[in-house]
């Protein structure tokens, strides 16, 4: 088995169970970053997240997990009516919320995680290694989506393959 066969399998290890969920498929209704979904915005920022930890020795599950909840607001952002203020500011909270009811066992690195990845804009900050790794695959995953660069043949090599659904 390959390297990149190894850290797929580990990887849906750890966000298989969510991935089945009516809340995260949810999340391919809605446009992030022009010609992407949240849905696979959150998936780009698990996958980077979860080999960055796991890279470092830090806590990978958490980071894969963190990572494809942090986005999980469950409305659609083009809507000023769905969120009472900016969307920058407000997408984690309620991110947050959503997350905790989908997965009553989120710790307290992975609540970090979401609530805090907009930093430096968020009012929370990173607390952990955690929520570092996602707070940098965000970054990164977003920049790479802005600048249609996702797509190019070897970060999409790098990636596991898409869900079905």
């Amino acid at each position: 088995m390959s390297k990149h066969d190894l850290n797929t399998a580990a990887f849906l290890d750890c966000v298989a169970p969510l991935l089945d969920t009516r809340e995260v498929a949810s999340m391919k209704q809605w446009q992030r970053h022009y010609s992407t979904t949240c849905f696979d915005h959150c998936l780009f920022v698990s996958y980077v997240a979860f080999r960055l930890a796991r890279y470092f020795g830090w806590d990978y599950r958490a980071a894969a997990r963190a990572g494809l909840l942090h986005d999980l607001y469950l409305y659609d952002p083009a809507d000023r009516s769905a969120h009472p203020g900016n969307q920058c500011l407000d997408h984690p909270e309620f991110a947050l919320r959503n997350a905790a009811a989908l997965c009553p066992d989120l710790s307290e690195k992975e609540k970090n995680a979401i609530v805090s990845h907009m930093f430096p804009l968020a009012v929370h900050l990173p607390r952990s290694r955690v929520a570092v790794a996602v707070n940098l695959a965000d970054k990164f995953c977003a920049t790479l989506e802005v600048a249609h660069l996702h797509r190019m043949r070897r970060i999409r090599r790098w990636l596991p393959a898409p869900a079905q659904g």
